[in-house]
Formats: structure tokens, sequence, C-alpha cells
């Protein structure tokens, strides 16, 4: 099997494999609205690196560098998912590590994800990854 990473641009062939992917995270996500999210996410660095086997996404991560207060230069990934039927065979961790070597290649301090409160197995693979939790995410809906 031939594994590797691969940045996606936004009109990347390789978006029919990984789109299905983001859909098991985000199944809202229609092809439609991820077109909006690549054009008006490109200019505030939004960025997707996935994992592909055999030609095909595996693995997809959304994520961005943001300046800020708190950590004045960070990694934060907006997504993370490996595809149902390739979990538990490391592309999950190759993705973070991955991302957070490009951290550290930008001057970043910290790489973070906010994760849903409901996903444990997410949640037991971060911090087996050493990642840690120390914030809580408070939303207010505008709706």
């Amino acid at each position: 099997m031939t594994t590797r990473l691969v940045d996606l641009g936004p009109d990347d062939v390789l978006w029919g494999s990984a789109l299905p992917i983001l859909q098991e995270l985000r199944p809202h996500l229609t092809r439609e609205l991820l077109a909006q999210i690549l054009r008006e996410g490109a200019p505030q660095g939004l960025r997707f690196t996935a994992v592909v086997e055999n030609g095909r996404c595996v693995a997809v991560a959304g994520w961005r560098i943001i300046f800020g207060t708190s950590a004045i230069r960070k990694l934060h990934v907006d997504d993370l998912s490996t595809t149902a039927n390739a979990r538990s065979r490391g592309h999950g961790a190759t993705l973070l590590r991955s991302l957070a070597q490009r951290a550290r290649d930008l001057g970043c301090q910290i790489l973070d994800l906010d994760s849903g409160v409901q996903r444990h197995d997410a949640h037991r693979f971060y911090l087996r990854e050493r990642m840690d939790i120390r914030a809580h995410h408070f939303t207010l809906e505008l709706t």
C-alpha cells in the first residue's frame, strides 16, 4: 500500500474521496457548502491536508494558523476525520504528527482543536496522542 500526505487545493480531484470523510464528522456538509467554505475560508488561512492511500483519501484535516493573545501563534485544527473503515490504522496519528511538525516549522507555540463532548473515542485518541484538555468551549446559538 502506498500512503502519502497531500495538501488539498480547492479544485483537487481528491475531494471526491475527501468530502465523504468530512461528512462522517460533519453530516450537514454538502458539495456546495464545501465549495463556499473553501472560497471564504482560504483568505482566513483555512487549509486541508489528507492522508491518501492507493489514490483515495482515508483521513483529512482542516486547519489554520491563528494569531491571538492566548497562544500568540497556534495551529488550530478545525476538522480531523478518518473514514470509518480505515480507523485504528494510524492515519489520524500521522495527520496529527504532520500538523504538529508543520506548526513547529511555522513558529507556533501550540496545536489545538475542539472536540464535541459526545466524541468519546476521539477523546481517547487525543489523550493517547499526549494532548491535554485545557479549556471549556462555550457556544451561543444565534438562530
